[in-house]
C-alpha cells in the first residue's frame, strides 16, 4: 500500500506509530513531523546575516533563500521528519568538565566531538530509516540531512515539537537536555504534523552569563564572531587577540553554556559505540595533543569531525591554550618550562598561522 492510498485516519495512526518504533530501532531517541512553513525564522536568519554575524561562514549567507523554504531545497517537500540521536556517553561527568577547565594544563575537546564524526552516522541511519519507509507504504520522495545542507534544522526541529529554542540558541529538551544531534528526512508525504513545544527557560539566563567572551548578546541571539566554537572550528584565520584569554584550554569547540544549563540534568546516556571517547580526547594534556604529527594527528582523527579543521588550526587552537597556561599563576614552574620548551622546539618549523600564535603564546 503506498501512502496516497491511506484513506482514513487509522492508516495515518498506524503509520506514525511505526514511524516512532522504527526510528528507535535505528538508534533515534525522538522523531516529529512538521510541514514547511518557517514563517518569522527566515526573516530572523535575514537579520542575523545582514547584521554579519555568521563571521566567515559564507555558506550561510549564499544558501539563505533555500534555508528559508525546505521545498526550494528539494522541490515537491511537504514534511519534514526530524529525529534526534543522543551523544552523551556514559563516561562523560560535568563535574569532571568542569575541573578540567579549571586546569589550564588540560586541553578541553568538545564533548560532541571526542566519538566518531556524527555526519556519517547520522546520514547513514538516516537512509536506512528511509528505505524501510519506502518497504512499509511503496516509493516516494525523499531526501535525507543531517548538519549537511542549507536547512534550518533547529528551527524545524522545534516546530515539529522536538524542544524548544534555549537563550543559547540551542534546541532544548525536557527529557535530555541539548545532548543530542539533529536529523531531517525531506518527504513529499502528507504525514500527520506534530505540535510545537512551549518554551521553559523561564527567566533562567545561566548560559548568557556562564559565556566566556559574550557571544550570546542578548536572549536567542548568538554573534558567531564572538563564539569559541566559531573561533576554533569554522574560522580559517588567527583567532582575534582580544578572545584568546578567554578561550582558556578550550582548543575545539566550547560546552560551558550546556554544562551550564539545568535542563541538562537530564540528558539521556547513548547506548551508541560510535559516540564513545576515542585517543583519549577527554583526559589529554596540552602538551599530550602538541605532540601529535600531522601524520599522527590524521590517524587519529579518522572518521571524527576534528579532521576536518586540519593540523595548521588545530596547533593554532593549542598554541593560544598554551600560552593561557603560560600566564596563569597556578601553573608549576616546572610545568611552565615544559609548556615553553614545546612551543620553542616547534617555532622553526611552523607555518605562518601556527607561528603567530606560538609567539603570542611565548609572550604571553
Amino acid at each position: 500500500m503506498t501512502y496516497s492510498q491511506m484513506p482514513n485516519l487509522l492508516d495515518q495512526v498506524n503509520l506514525r506509530e511505526w514511524l516512532g518504533a522504527q526510528s528507535r530501532k535505528l538508534g533515534f531517541d525522538g522523531l516529529r513531523i512538521t510541514d514547511t512553513h518557517l514563517g518569522l525564522a527566515s526573516e530572523r536568519l535575514n537579520e542575523w546575516l545582514e547584521q554579519g554575524r555568521h563571521g566567515q561562514m559564507e555558506y550561510m549567507a549564499r544558501h539563505a533563500q533555500l534555508r528559508s523554504d525546505p521545498g526550494l531545497l528539494v522541490p515537491g517537500t511537504v514534511r519534514v521528519i526530524c529525529v534526534t540521536m543522543n551523544y552523551l556517553s556514559p563516561t562523560i561527568d560535568f563535574d569532571s568538565e568542569w575541573q578540567r577547565l579549571a586546569d589550564p594544563t588540560q586541553a578541553l575537546v568538545s564533548i560532541y566531538a571526542r566519538g566518531r564524526d556524527y555526519h556519517k552516522i547520522m546520514r547513514n541511519r538516516l537512509q536506512e530509516f528511509a528505505q524501510a519507509i519506502e518497504k512499509q507504504i511503496g516509493s516516494f520522495g525523499y531526501r535525507v540531512f543531517t548538519d549537511s545542507a542549507p536547512l534550518m534544522e533547529v528551527e524545524l526541529a522545534r516546530k515539529a515539537g522536538l524542544g524548544w529554542r534555549g537563550k543559547h540558541t540551542l534546541l532544548l529538551n525536557r527529557e535530555s537536555g541539548s545532548t543530542f544531534f539533529l536529523g531531517e528526512i525531506l518527504v513529499d508525504v502528507p504525514l500527520p504534523i506534530d505540535q510545537e513545544e512551549e518554551s521553559h527557560c523561564g527567566t533562567c539566563q545561566s548560559c548568557i552569563d556562564i559565556c566566556p567572551t559574550q557571544a550570546i548578546t542578548a536572549p536567542y541571539q548568538l554573534d558567531a564572531r564572538r563564539c569559541i566554537s566559531y573561533l576554533t572550528i569554522e574560522n580559517p584565520d588567527a583567532i582575534p587577540v582580544e578572545f584568546r584569554r578567554a578561550m582558556g584550554n578550550r582548543v575545539y569547540g566550547c560546552d560551558d553554556c550546556q554544562l551550564i544549563c539545568p535542563w541538562n540534568k537530564f540528558s539521556q546516556r547513548t547506548t551508541l559505540p560510535d559516540y564513545a571517547e576515542r585517543h583519549g580526547l577527554g583526559r589529554a594534556s596540552l602538551l599530550q595533543l602538541w605532540s601529535w604529527t600531522e601524520s599522527e594527528f590524521g590517524k587519529r582523527h579518522e572518521g571524527s569531525a576534528i579532521r576536518r579543521i586540519g593540523y595548521s588550526r588545530w596547533r593554532r587552537n593549542l598554541a593560544v591554550a598554551m600560552g593561557n597556561a603560560l600566564s596563569d599563576i597556578g601553573v608549576s614552574d616546572a610545568d611552565k618550562g615544559l609548556l615553553r620548551g614545546a612551543l620553542l622546539s616547534a617555532l622553526p618549523l611552523a607555518d605562518a598561522l601556527v607561528a603567530e600564535h606560538i609567539q603570542w603564546a611565548l609572550d604571553s
